[in-house]
């Protein structure tokens, strides 16, 4: 019987003397000190419409991909910057023009200050198969998004996570004219 006190109380300083490893953090089940900040898919930034030649019309399609969802979590760690996982969910399409069965697509994610200046930005990729179709999906999972606040007064509700592909200045263009295609356009 004192053997098991003594391996109980051995694995649980142990698991203390742990507690800023990743395992530790997903175990704690406190509720967080304050929210986590706002994400989403900026709208300008979430869809993308790849044009195999000269020309705006279903037929000229390579690819295309939207950003179908967004969500975040966060965990607040005494007076260390927020840390959170940000899940994006993906829907691609194979044009006419595509040249392959596959396809990479580029994809940023920024914190800012809630409406206001881009305090850090990263750079992914997804890749799309197309192999079994014209239309694919994807969830990617980016762990550790830094949210650097500067002390533990300062909620995550100050900063925001946006996150949008890798768009040329016409695709921007493009999508703030509002002009949209289907994912399996030109078929």
């Amino acid at each position: 019987m004192i053997m098991r006190v003594i391996a109980v109380l051995a694995a649980g300083l142990m698991l203390a003397a742990c507690g800023s490893n990743p395992l530790s953090r997903a175990l704690d089940t406190r509720q967080n000190a304050g929210p986590c900040p706002p994400v989403a898919a900026l709208y300008d930034a979430s869809r993308i419409v790849e044009m195999g030649a000269e020309g705006i019309t279903y037929d000229k399609i390579a690819y295309t991909g939207e950003i179908t969802g967004v969500n975040m979590v966060c965990r607040y760690i005494d007076d260390q910057p927020l840390r959170a996982e940000v899940e994006v969910d993906f829907a691609f399409g194979k044009g006419p023009m595509a040249t392959a069965n596959s396809h990479t697509y580029q994809y940023w994610v920024a914190v800012t200050r809630r409406n206001s200046k881009v305090l850090a930005k990263q750079y992914f990729t997804v890749d799309a198969d197309f192999s079994k179709g014209i239309v694919d999906g994807r969830r990617e999972i980016i762990q550790d998004i830094i949210i650097p606040r500067a002390d533990e007064t300062i909620s995550g509700a100050n900063f925001e996570v946006i996150v949008g592909f890798d768009l040329t200045d016409e695709q921007l263009a493009f999508n703030r004219e509002g002009r949209r295609f289907r994912l399996d356009a030109g078929r």
